[in-house]
């Protein structure tokens, strides 16, 4: 199935659509075509773009505030698919709280990181500082870019334009 990049009318990255879902907001003049594939789609009596970047003519006001939930995947990704405790991106990965919920740490994402079985069980449930260990980077939550390259885990060159400044996918990059 092909995926549409679907932007803000400020050019900012919202979603991955499917090519249907895309013709549907064109045709109803609710997005524009900005970028689009060389094979045109064709009916029995016309042709027409096959849109690979869209942007909606109206303006979409996302709330912020929201957060999205903490997932493994996610946050894996976020994390670059390492440990943040010593790098190792080859072992089991599990999710850690960074103060642990037993001691008050909350399941937010600027609490729980990506680490590797060994580095987890060191860790159990005590704070960095008590066994002299360290994160690689401060956990933070994803970019909104993050939720787009899950959605399309390869993504097209032509796009890279229209996500490379808002934020890349992961904080260890």
């Amino acid at each position: 199935m092909q995926q549409v990049l679907v932007l803000n009318a400020s050019y900012e990255p919202l979603n991955v659509c499917s090519l249907r879902r895309a013709y549907v907001l064109v045709f109803k003049g609710k997005a524009e075509v900005i970028e689009e594939l060389e094979q045109p789609l064709r009916s029995a009596s016309d042709t027409y773009p096959r849109p690979h970047v869209i942007r909606l003519v109206t303006y979409i006001r996302v709330p912020r505030a929201i957060q999205r939930k903490i997932s493994r995947r996610a946050l894996f990704a976020r994390d670059g698919w390492r440990c943040v405790y010593c790098g190792d991106r080859y072992g089991r990965l599990t999710l850690d709280h960074v103060v642990p919920r037993s001691r008050g740490g909350d399941s937010v994402w600027e609490n729980v990181v990506t680490s590797c079985a060994p580095c987890n069980l060191r860790k159990g449930n005590r704070l960095l500082e008590e066994i002299h260990m360290s994160l690689a980077f401060p956990p933070r939550p994803p970019t909104p870019v993050l939720f787009i390259k899950l959605a399309a885990p390869t993504i097209p060159t032509r796009w890279q334009p229209y996500l490379g400044h808002f934020g890349s996918a992961t904080a260890a990059a």
